[in-house]
């Protein structure tokens, strides 16, 4: 017979597997081809079950983004210290990586997802949201050695989600870029981005 009662702890644990797994499917067949089912099936639980846990797909959604951010900064520092990558090399490839999220083991989600997700969002779960992102990207120049002003987290996150919304929407959600220059036109504005940070980390180091 099924069982019909868990303790707190195995709830737990079952929550952070529905996450974790997500992220792994979602992180290999993108976002739109991960569906409640391979996750719910995977974890070894029923439908009813999951939405327990998650009411929506787009709730798992967010707490496998809470998930991948501390891997994120995780993935930054590992470049860093590479031997052979000096910092402008290790900072373009973690920037690249994360454009083309799918090929390297990150969820990145497109216009249409972002915008699904969030209309679902209750205003303290948007602002919660906002909140880690900040301290995410916070953290990533704190990583590149740059002094994380509000200022600029604000437009390092700017930078860093418009490069991987246009390599995710074209040609699919913007019909007039131009698809043959997608892959040059992102390395052009990873390349600006990271000459952007390198002035900054070279003004805080001659303000010390």
């Amino acid at each position: 017979m099924p069982r019909v009662a868990y303790s707190e702890a195995q709830r737990s644990q079952i929550r952070k597997d529905l996450v974790a797994v997500g992220l792994d499917l979602m992180t290999k067949q993108g976002i739109q081809h991960t569906t409640v089912e391979q996750i719910y099936q995977k974890v070894g639980i029923s439908r009813s079950f999951f939405y327990s846990f998650f009411p929506t797909k787009e709730d798992l959604v967010v707490e496998m983004l809470y998930l991948q951010q501390p891997r994120i900064v995780e993935f930054a520092r590992q470049l860093l210290r590479t031997l052979e990558l000096d910092w402008w090399q290790a900072v373009t490839r973690f920037l690249h990586a994360c454009c083309y999220g799918e090929q390297n083991g990150i969820a990145v989600l497109t216009v249409e997802e972002q915008q699904k997700i969030f209309r679902r969002l209750s205003p303290e779960s948007y602002q919660s949201f906002r909140e880690k992102q900040q301290r995410l990207f916070g953290q990533l120049l704190e990583v590149f050695g740059v002094r994380p002003e509000p200022d600029r987290i604000s437009l390092f996150t700017n930078l860093c989600l418009a490069i991987m919304v246009i390599q995710r929407a074209i040609p699919g959600s913007h019909p007039l870029l131009v698809p043959e220059a997608a892959d040059a036109t992102i390395d052009v504005q990873i390349n600006a981005i990271v000459d952007w940070l390198a002035s900054l980390r070279s003004q805080d180091t001659q303000n010390q």
